[in-house]
């Protein structure tokens, strides 16, 4: 078995011991609502607009895989990290719509490894975990469940195709603050590296925002893009995610669907930017 197939089964091997001590809260809060999922997260989450197309946030296919009684409030957005997303004010906001028995759902990584950035940069051992640990504060603080996942793999290949890691010391970091803070984790970074070395740098072409010149209006030459997805990719990480949550007993079986299932790609849409 590859190191990255070891990565994967372990982390799903991993999921219910280290939730045994979280059990999943009842949904929803009085009068029968239904309980949301907030995304937390960047731009590999975030909702895109008809200007981004077809770039994709996994964020926008995880309702593909969920049940009925639930809905997702998708606050990531492009360019942000644990860090930027606190100092503007967005977990507030958040915050602000949680329920009791909501999930918030907690990725970042992506930027804050740019420490060149002091908006946005953050050290893997102290600040970035400083400020993960105020997301799962102001979740319990408003009796919502917080939920941390690593951050999803890049495409990134040595020269043999073997798919490599990009996020340095950030998963670790934030699997050991998982641990010490009793936290349920989704190990979305290794869960996505296996997935990407099962289909190999050509396969993983589709799944990451490759398009020709010509294919799309909004990229007229083309564009070659390793981080974001177009939809085939964003419905594979929201199903990974989902089956996650369903495996880690975050959410229960009912509450997941269509995991098998195949999902068109066109049922990704675009709006007008608002």
């Amino acid at each position: 078995m590859s190191l990255t197939r070891r990565r994967a089964a372990a982390a799903l091997a991993a999921l219910p011991l280290a939730l045994a001590a979280t059990p999943a809260v009842a949904r929803g809060g009085g009068g029968g609502r239904p309980g949301t999922l907030h995304i937390a997260g960047d731009s590999t989450a975030a909702r895109k607009y008809a200007d981004a197309a077809p770039e994709t946030g996994w964020g926008t296919a995880l309702p593909f895989f969920l049940g009925r009684s639930l809905r997702v409030a998708n606050h990531a957005l492009n360019g942000r990290s644990s860090k930027s997303f606190v100092d503007e004010g967005r977990l507030t906001a958040l915050l602000d719509r949680v329920r009791p028995g909501d999930l918030v759902l907690i990725q970042f990584g992506h930027n804050d490894e740019k420490t060149e950035d002091p908006l946005r940069g953050t050290d893997p051992y102290t600040t970035y975990q400083e400020y993960l640990r105020r997301y799962v504060t102001g979740a319990r603080a408003h009796r919502a469940r917080p939920v941390l996942i690593t951050p999803v793999e890049r495409r990134r290949f040595a020269a043999d195709g073997t798919a490599r890691p990009t996020h340095g010391d950030y998963p670790d970091a934030m699997r050991a603050l998982a641990v010490e803070e009793r936290v349920p984790l989704l190990d979305i970074q290794a869960l996505s590296l296996a997935r990407w070395q099962e289909l190999g740098p050509d396969g993983t072409l589709e799944y990451f925002n490759w398009v020709e010149p010509g294919q799309w209006p909004n990229h007229p030459d083309g564009k070659q893009d390793n981080t974001h997805f177009r939809p085939t990719g964003a419905i594979e990480v929201a199903r990974m995610t989902a089956r996650a949550l369903r495996v880690g007993r975050v959410l229960a079986p009912h509450e997941v669907t269509g995991l098998d299932a195949p999902v068109p790609a066109d049922r990704i849409t675009w709006p007008p930017l608002p």
